[in-house]
């Protein structure tokens, strides 16, 4: 017969408090990984263009940069000859590297193409950035701001970057746990599933919890 836990004062409130602290590490070491994915395409495509400039090469080089770089990581799709083309528009239109670092590589990958596709003007694509941070938006959601152009109807020039993280809650929080750019970069393959991801990720949340004090024991997810 397995033994039943008594009853403790304040364990609950306890336990509460330890969700949502391990939720909140999920979330921004997912946000971290997402950071250095963004920060790696732009760092590619900025390399495309200069590479183009010095040397003079033309636009084939992404298809074959793209068989290329699928013969040294068969596992990944994302650098797609599609892709590719993607990361070099990013890096053209976001020339300053600090900014990405502060402020465009913290929203997912996808949310970024979106924004690429459908947005001209680089106030309004900056201005898109932080809302989605700052409101913790889907890509559906926003698509949909975009399609009804919200930037023209309220929106102002961005000038000061008070970025605020998503919350645990948000979509974008739960989008970015699930995104298919992350699977690949971390070469987990077509058939990874959430729980896989968050193995992944609970490598580096358990090492965050061990550092909360001596004979702490994380076991299992949450």
């Amino acid at each position: 017969m397995a033994d039943k836990l008594s009853p403790m004062d304040g364990y609950d409130d306890f336990l509460r408090e330890l969700k949502e602290r391990i939720r909140s590490t999920q979330i921004k070491v997912t946000l971290s990984i997402n950071r250095e994915l963004v920060l790696l395409y732009w760092y590619i495509g900025r390399k495309i263009i200069i590479r183009q400039q010095q040397q003079g090469w033309g636009a084939k080089v992404i298809e074959r940069l793209a068989r290329d770089l699928k013969i040294a990581f068969p596992d990944m799709k994302g650098f797609s000859a599609r892709n590719l083309k993607y990361m070099r528009a990013f890096a053209e239109a976001y020339q300053d590297e600090q900014l990405v670092q502060q402020l465009v590589a913290l929203i997912p990958w996808g949310h970024n193409v979106r924004i690429l596709d459908a947005v001209k003007d680089p106030s309004a694509k900056l201005w898109y950035i932080q809302k989605t941070l700052e409101n913790g938006w889907s890509r559906n959601i926003l698509t949909l701001q975009i399609d009804n152009r919200l930037f023209e109807r309220q929106g102002k020039a961005v000038n000061n970057f008070n970025v605020i993280l998503p919350s645990p809650q948000s979509e974008i929080a739960r989008e970015t746990l699930k995104d298919p750019y992350i699977f690949d970069f971390l070469s987990l393959g077509e058939a990874a599933q959430e729980r896989e991801i968050e193995k992944e990720l609970v490598k580096h949340i358990t090492q965050f919890l061990l550092e909360l004090g001596v004979g702490f024991a994380f076991v299992g997810q949450q």
